[in-house]
């Protein structure tokens, strides 16, 4: 769809007529993954409602929305990228994981971005924008973009900081107590996972950097002139809107322009369809409510794991709710209600699930302590290990080790999160969740503004700016080391010095009395 110039008309006429609090609004996310843009989608039309304009770049354009949403579909020229990922875990996995979403998909959804024909119309008009919301994930081509446009950014993300968000913002990162996404471990760590994380940080970091940018930065300059490095806009952005809460990610020291927004996008629960509703309902113990997310897909689970998965099942007398990708289960078992697609929040809103068996994707994860449902946490890839983690140790829940799955392994976890006194503890949890002084979408929205009317002030971190030998005060404690050096050698020579003053005296006084013994 070429883009419409009534936007660029409507935006300049709304820019002249409205309030200073009416806002034209630039939200650019390239990442064509659906579970990213279902967190932003609630912001972004909130915006909307709140009276500001908002032009939105993804490969996810809006169904219904407010007439001032605008929509540039990037999905015209390429399909989303659907991901199904296997059930691995390995190391190298990781690596490679993360080397293509760096070094591939990167940028080439930049060149997507770039190459847009509605995007170019952007550059082209000069339309005013008063804001840039741009994601922060693996490509930074959006601030090349909002650079251009001359508009002030904040980022934006759907999830906990990236190990290449640190020095970025100036968010202190320490592998004995930090989390690290892609891989497993929380604040408590063994010496084995802090030599992994050390080393998977400096690695991906060295991507980011050095492979990464420097391919983006060849793509915008194809299309732009006198583009500042990449890095150097990353630092320019104003605040950073992060998808996560103290409650259940634990406290960490972030700078003030990092701001924890988690749980905005959860939404106030929808009526159930009958036939879901009545098995829920009917059901004489509750129901245990099982789901993957969409990048592991439940069939490639290996059919002998999956047989112990359904033989624990099968001994409890809970009903099972699981979104499950094919018609029909092994064995056919009669407790088990499957569905391609379910309103995941509204049925853990309902007060006979009792558990979530749950890969830990921070979406599900932040449902369920919103509805107070203990999870059972299965993490296989991205933030997951990281979400488990936090899951178990917040209290929400508890996490499984998918490589050691057996029956009994798996009923004595289902059986642990079953409790009755542990459900309890849960809910105490999510009662202090929700205890804030301000909604997370008010906070987002709220940030949001204050970026826009103090544009012109700067709020990140000033370490982004120091140099490492400052950060780690390598200068001052070299210039302790000669001080306490030249203490030593002053030392020293005051004491020969001494020493010898000493000497000379006494072989003075030994002298005289040695010529007084000879006059004697």
């Amino acid at each position: 769809m070429i883009f419409k110039l009534k936007i660029i008309a409507f935006i300049a006429i709304s820019n002249s007529l409205t309030e200073v609090l009416t806002l034209n609004i630039l939200a650019i996310f390239p990442l064509a993954v659906k579970s990213h843009f279902f967190v932003f989608a609630p912001y972004l039309n909130e915006l909307a409602n709140r009276g500001h304009n908002v032009t939105v770049i993804s490969f996810y354009p809006q169904i219904k929305s407010s007439a001032n949403y605008h929509d540039i579909d990037l999905s015209e020229n390429l399909m989303p990228i659907e991901v199904n990922h296997p059930v691995s875990k390995s190391l190298f996995t990781v690596f490679l994981s993360l080397t293509i979403v760096h070094a591939i998909v990167g940028p080439f959804t930049c060149r997507i971005l770039m190459e847009d024909e509605n995007v170019q119309k952007l550059r082209e008009t000069q339309v005013k924008f008063d804001l840039a919301i741009v994601e922060q994930f693996n490509s930074d081509c959006g601030l090349a973009l909002a650079h251009v446009l001359k508009t002030p950014v904040i980022g934006m993300t759907s999830h906990t900081p990236m190990p290449w968000h640190y020095s970025r913002f100036g968010i202190p990162y320490n592998p004995s107590y930090i989390p690290f996404d892609f891989l497993e471990g929380g604040t408590h760590t063994t010496l084995f996972q802090r030599i992994r994380r050390i080393i998977l940080y400096n690695y991906v970091n060295f991507v980011n950097h050095y492979i990464t940018q420097v391919l983006e930065q060849n793509v915008v300059d194809e299309f732009f002139n006198d583009i500042p490095p990449l890095s150097e806009l990353a630092q320019n952005i104003k605040l950073v809107l992060i998808y996560q809460h103290f409650m259940l990610s634990g406290s960490a020291i972030l700078p003030p322009n990092i701001i924890e927004v988690g749980g905005y996008h959860v939404a106030k629960p929808n009526p159930l369809p009958d036939d879901l509703q009545r098995f829920i309902d009917e059901s004489e113990h509750g129901v245990i409510y099982i789901s993957f997310g969409s990048l592991l897909k439940p069939s490639t689970i290996p059919l002998e794991i999956l047989k112990e998965i359904i033989s624990a099942l099968s001994e409890l007398p809970q009903r099972v709710i699981w979104k499950w990708n094919k018609k029909s289960l092994p064995g056919n078992p009669k407790n088990i209600y499957l569905s391609k697609w379910l309103p995941q929040n509204d049925i853990l809103t309902h007060p006979k699930v009792l558990v979530f068996y749950s890969h830990c994707g921070l979406l599900g994860t932040t449902e369920a302590i919103y509805n107070g449902v203990p999870v059972l946490g299965m993490p296989i890839y991205g933030d997951q290990p990281t979400n488990a983690a936090a899951i178990e140790q917040s209290g929400l829940g508890v996490q499984l080790n998918f490589d050691l799955l057996t029956k009994d392994y798996l009923l004595e976890k289902l059986k642990t999160v079953l409790d009755p006194k542990f459900r309890e503890r849960v809910k105490l949890l999510s009662k202090a969740w929700h205890d804030r002084p301000i909604k997370a979408m008010d906070s987002a929205v709220f940030w949001t503004e204050f970026a826009a009317r103090h544009h012109n002030l700067t709020f990140r971190s000033p370490t982004i700016n120091v140099p490492l030998y400052q950060y780690f005060c390598l200068d001052v404690l070299f210039v302790l080391f000669l001080l306490f050096v030249g203490i030593i050698i002053g030392l020293k020579y005051l004491f020969s010095f001494l020493v010898k003053g000493i000497r000379n005296k006494y072989s003075k006084n030994l002298s005289i009395s040695e010529k007084n013994v000879k006059v004697d």
